[in-house]
């Protein structure tokens, strides 16, 4: 009768224990199938991002800013969470958020077919498109895609410049070297190492002209791939409709096309509310 009454006691605290896992709290991805309350248990959405400026970038004091740097704080305000941003290899971004290391990507991300298969994206937000850019001395020399058959060109790898290389008919033989991210893309071809770069027109429009990059241009007699930006969450992510009201509500206040002011983007973000 005494190991009976052992053995009912032990099944009991079993099942407590049990009950008691299942119950969540812990802050971990495996207490909820809601990434929603995955991420509102933890406080704070981990942000997935690279240095890009205008989008995501350290200002002269050391501080994070960026478009994207404030509509995702806005957006988690509204949510009731902290923004908390976390730099990663754009090349491995899908992997990133698989596993749970980030929350979402919110750094210029171009919403593209292949991609849909890796993950959700959330409400357009901005429209862009990729553009080439050399320094002004060559400007007489690359004119036209055809003239850069012959150029040593470069795109952050993954990115969709790499793609709008890559697609392009008249670069089949281009000499290509993939750089880590769009910054270092800029900082080689300032340096002389390429001739050419593919990057985001939100990026180029940010930078050529100015500062270290004055002898840097846009060569707008070369169309590249139109896009828009959203934000990328796991395929299925119950945050996506969440984020996309608070997105809606932001859009309706005048917030977003605020902050899209304070980085001279307003004509792409009132593009990418025309394509709604």
């Amino acid at each position: 009768m005494k190991k009976r009454l052992i053995a009912m006691l032990t099944a009991s605290m079993l099942t407590l224990t049990s009950l008691a896992g299942c119950a969540g709290g812990t802050g971990t991805a495996t207490t909820t199938d809601s990434d929603y309350e995955y991420i509102k248990n933890n406080g704070k959405m981990v942000i997935g991002i690279t240095e890009y400026q205008p989008m995501n970038y350290y200002d002269e004091n050391g501080n994070l800013t960026g478009f994207d740097t404030e509509f995702a704080q806005a957006v988690c305000e509204k949510l009731g969470i902290q923004a908390e941003f976390q730099i990663i290899d754009w090349d491995t971004k899908e992997t990133e958020l698989k596993s749970s290391n980030i929350d979402c990507i919110w750094n210029g991300l171009t919403v593209t077919e292949e991609r849909r298969e890796n993950m959700d994206f959330s409400i357009p937000y901005l429209a862009n498109k990729q553009c080439v850019v050399i320094n002004s001395a060559n400007a007489d020399k690359y004119t036209d895609i055809a003239s850069l058959s012959t150029a040593l060109m470069s795109a952050e790898s993954g990115s969709a410049g790499e793609t709008a290389i890559q697609s392009a008919t008249e670069l089949a033989s281009v000499s290509y070297t993939a750089s880590a991210s769009q910054a270092d893309a800029l900082l080689a071809l300032n340096a002389g190492n390429y001739d050419a770069i593919v990057i985001d027109y939100t990026m180029a429009k940010a930078s050529c002209g100015q500062g270290d990059y004055s002898e840097l241009m846009i060569v707008e007699g070369i169309p590249m791939a139109s896009e828009l930006y959203a934000i990328g969450f796991r395929t299925g992510s119950d945050m996506t409709d969440h984020v996309n009201a608070a997105i809606r509500e932001l859009v309706l206040d005048g917030t977003v096309k605020s902050i899209a002011e304070k980085y001279d983007l307003t004509d792409l973000y009132e593009e990418a509310m025309r394509q709604q």
